[in-house]
């Protein structure tokens, strides 16, 4: 049974209007008391600018004070908010409540990560992938203060800006079926990343990642669903990341055969 607000919203511009409730089912797990996840129920009432991460947070303020979420910037940007929408993905505080009405909104932690606390999941080994692509500059010629910076032409930085827009917000590691069936998958996120270091003209680091995407738990991994990219707030497009760098590392195998000195420079 769904449990009803303890108190009414506060009045908005409209007064008069009639006021609408919606019930949230909430994925809910205590590791200190349950056994298993379970689901809750809360009718809340809302108005149509509120977003789904405002009614996670009316339930923690007026049902449930131990309902614990991620959440920071509330503007799409931090990739903190991330959760399982009616089973898809979403970040909730770009996801808006009145786009699901008068239907119920089921809400929990994102898929293929351990659950730390309802819709909390431990991203631990999310950051030991991401870590273990070099996620920074290894300059490919080491130069002085004095002979001052890396100069790119506008051409350069458009071969790798697309994957610069990344908030590691987690959700195409949700969506990929790979992912959810082998952990050790690099996963669509660090590989994206991986890529856009490797396409930086100022990088020399490609011989070393690509070790990595060629590996057991490299691009091969993946079966090409693309449902990474369908998910991704920013656009990133991490599908087409691992596809290319399947072709690199294809190409580089090869290379080995016919170059005395091996594949990727």
């Amino acid at each position: 049974m769904a449990q009803l607000a303890k108190k009414p919203m506060r009045k908005g511009k409209h007064p008069m209007s009639e006021q609408k409730f919606i019930e949230i089912e909430v994925l809910r797990y205590k590791p200190e008391s349950d056994e298993a996840p379970h689901s809750e129920v809360y009718k809340v009432p809302f108005t149509d600018d509120m977003s789904v991460l405002q009614g996670a947070q009316y339930i923690k303020d007026n049902f449930d004070g131990s309902l614990t979420y991620r959440w920071s910037c509330r503007m799409a940007i931090c990739g903190s908010c991330g959760m399982m929408i009616n089973g898809i993905p979403k970040l909730s505080c770009e996801t808006f409540i009145r786009d699901y009405y008068p239907n119920r909104i089921t809400i929990e932690a994102l898929a293929h990560f351990p659950i730390e606390k309802d819709l909390v999941v431990d991203l631990s080994g999310f950051i030991e992938k991401l870590e273990s692509v070099q996620p920074y500059i290894i300059p490919a010629e080491k130069r002085t203060v004095e002979q001052g910076e890396y100069i790119q032409t506008p051409a350069q930085v458009q071969d790798y800006m697309q994957f610069t827009s990344c908030i590691n917000c987690t959700l195409c590691y949700a969506a990929c079926p790979q992912f959810g069936l082998n952990p050790d998958f690099i996963g669509p996120g660090a590989i994206a990343l991986l890529h856009r270091y490797n396409m930086d003209s100022r990088d020399g680091g490609t011989a070393q990642r690509m070790e990595l995407v060629a590996s057991e738990e490299g691009v091969f991994n993946c079966s090409a669903v693309g449902y990474c990219s369908e998910v991704c707030p920013k656009h990133v497009d991490p599908a087409n990341a691992v596809n290319i760098n399947k072709t690199n590392a294809a190409k580089d195998y090869f290379l080995r055969f016919l170059s005395p000195k091996g594949g990727a420079q």
